[in-house]
């Protein structure tokens, strides 16, 4: 992991705690990964009555509700991987919340097999999410999940 994502997930980890509630644990998290470059919006969307709810996020107004196998959160969610979508116009049944974002990743948040949310980021760049994105979004969800008492 290159030193810029090394040191947001050193942010990361400074401001989160098992002490805080899920929703500011969250909060801060987003709007750390919003500073990622050519990002438009970063946050999570949390599984409540087996759909997915907006939760925290930084950037633009967002789509309230998603379905479990809808769009690339509700897909990741479903089959509980990472997705990473070089451009989101191709994926079939995208759920266009901004027509500015062009490309996404999505990494889904599991503790105990109990799956809690996803964690979402957009770009306004076809393909701006590469395998470093993906492994830092990945130790941010361990980080997460080690601090979630649910």
């Amino acid at each position: 992991m290159n030193s810029k994502y090394e040191t947001l997930l050193k942010q990361v980890q400074s401001v989160i705690s098992s002490e805080l509630p899920l929703v500011t644990n969250l909060a801060n998290t987003a709007a750390i990964l919003f500073k990622m470059e050519d990002v438009n919006w970063a946050g999570f969307y949390l599984l409540i009555d087996n759909e997915l709810v907006l939760g925290p996020f930084q950037g633009d107004v967002a789509c309230t509700r998603i379905p479990l196998g809808k769009g690339v959160c509700g897909t990741s969610a479903k089959e509980r991987k990472a997705i990473v979508v070089d451009d989101v116009n191709k994926f079939d049944g995208h759920i266009a919340c901004s027509s500015l974002s062009k490309s996404e990743i999505v990494v889904p948040l599991i503790k105990e097999e109990k799956l809690i949310g996803v964690i979402d980021l957009d770009s306004p760049i076809c393909s701006r999410f590469k395998q470093e994105e993906k492994e830092f979004i990945e130790h941010v969800k361990d980080e997460l999940i080690k601090v979630i008492k649910e």
